[in-house]
């Protein structure tokens, strides 16, 4: 027994100093491989030609890219936005499927290779690229479904590609005005370049929420002690209560849109008392890209690249000793997982609560809230479950 047990101490060492000796010669060999190619060599082949009979080793990415269609034209412009967490599905010609989202820079990426195994794109054929349109939303530019050639290509890093590639693919939300009246009745007129396109009618004490016309640049408010005017957005819109009680900023009033791009140059800091003559309370400005995986400060950016965020998903406020007007908001939650959240605005004069609405945020794209409020010191942000609100572009009157 005993002859036994040191025979097999006497194995265990041997593959112990076994396995050392492999680790030390596959070492020095990088060694000796790292110190010949620091050797001066064939100056003829410094910058020679890549050998294109090579099997190729390499992989590269093959991309599909999705924008927010902010003027609705069909084309990425220069004021289109890329948008994070838009699924793509990738199909092959022998009916495998595999699905990727988009990132930050609005890529979904899948990578092509003949020899890396976990590649998605390793075989020549025929695969296609479907873009999924989140519900609410609609194609601007074509091409949410496309079909591209891959073949083998020698010498090319990944060994096969497509000869081209697929289309950046617009996207916009449909366009609505919701709401609640109070109790008076009210109309919406729909405007153009000043001529009328539609006109809605409101009950007194009911949810409302109304298709924008295509083209429609300005929406009126009418009724009693409600008269209000407002430029759309390419978002959907929120007016909250309309109530005669709420004054409104008058229309003429010079609107000043804080948009949280000057807070800091770096990618997080805590927005200090002081910014834009106003005080804040646990509201953080951040950029675009300062995290992956954050939709909706991806989506919830609408100018520059930085907003802000209420941190922790604990409520946020911003007031001045100074009465100003509350015009507008641009509201998302950040994740995917918060879609649908309902973001809690306060607005309050001193000691008194001018107005409390709910609205139901999104990850994808803002909600353009539009108060439209007079005389405003306290602005209160909050969720109903504590998810992080994001905020962009807060339009004010001095």
């Amino acid at each position: 027994m005993q002859y036994l047990v040191v025979a097999n101490l006497f194995l265990s060492a041997v593959l112990v100093a076994a396995a050392i000796g492999a680790g030390v010669y596959f070492y020095l060999k990088r060694r000796r491989r790292k110190k010949a190619s620091l050797q001066p060599g064939d100056p003829s082949r410094d910058y020679a030609a890549p050998n294109t009979k090579r099997r190729s080793a390499g992989s590269l990415n093959y991309s599909s890219f999705v924008y927010l269609d902010v003027d609705r034209d069909g084309r990425y412009g220069l004021g289109d936005r890329p948008m994070g967490g838009i699924m793509v599905r990738l199909s092959g010609s022998n009916g495998h499927l595999l699905s990727s989202r988009t990132n930050g820079n609005g890529f979904a990426n899948f990578t092509m290779s003949v020899r890396a195994r976990k590649a998605q794109i390793r075989s020549p054929g025929r695969y296609q690229f479907a873009v999924s349109i989140p519900p609410g939303w609609v194609s601007t530019s074509g091409g949410e479904i496309q079909t591209m050639p891959f073949d083998l290509i020698e010498g090319s890093p990944a060994g096969i590609g497509s000869a081209e590639m697929v289309k950046p693919v617009g996207i916009a939300p449909v366009r609505l005005v919701r709401g609640q009246t109070a109790s008076e009745a009210a109309t919406l007129t729909f405007t153009k370049a000043g001529e009328r396109l539609t006109q809605e009618s409101l009950k007194p004490n009911s949810p409302f929420k109304v298709s924008v016309p295509d083209g429609a640049d300005t929406l009126t408010v009418d009724g009693p002690g409600l008269g209000r005017s407002l430029a759309l957005s390419t978002y959907p819109t929120d007016l909250g209560m309309l109530s005669p009680d709420r004054q409104a900023i008058a229309e003429d009033a010079a609107l000043e849109t804080i948009d949280f791009n000057d807070v800091t140059p770096r990618g997080l800091r805590k927005i200090p008392s002081g910014y834009a003559g106003l005080n804040w309370f646990n509201l953080n400005a951040i950029s675009r890209d300062f995290q992956g995986g954050n939709e909706g400060y991806v989506n919830g950016n609408t100018s520059g690249d930085h907003m802000c965020y209420t941190s922790s998903g604990h409520p946020a406020e911003l007031w001045s000793d100074t009465p100003f007007g509350f015009h507008s908001v641009m509201l998302s939650s950040a994740w995917l997982r918060s879609e649908g959240e309902i973001c809690i605005v306060e607005s309050w004069q001193a000691d008194r609560l001018l107005a409390r609405d709910e609205i139901a945020v999104s990850a994808l794209a803002p909600v353009h809230y539009a108060p439209m409020l007079r005389d405003v010191t306290r602005i209160r942000f909050a969720s109903k479950h504590y998810w992080q609100i994001a905020v962009d572009d807060l339009a004010i009157v001095r």
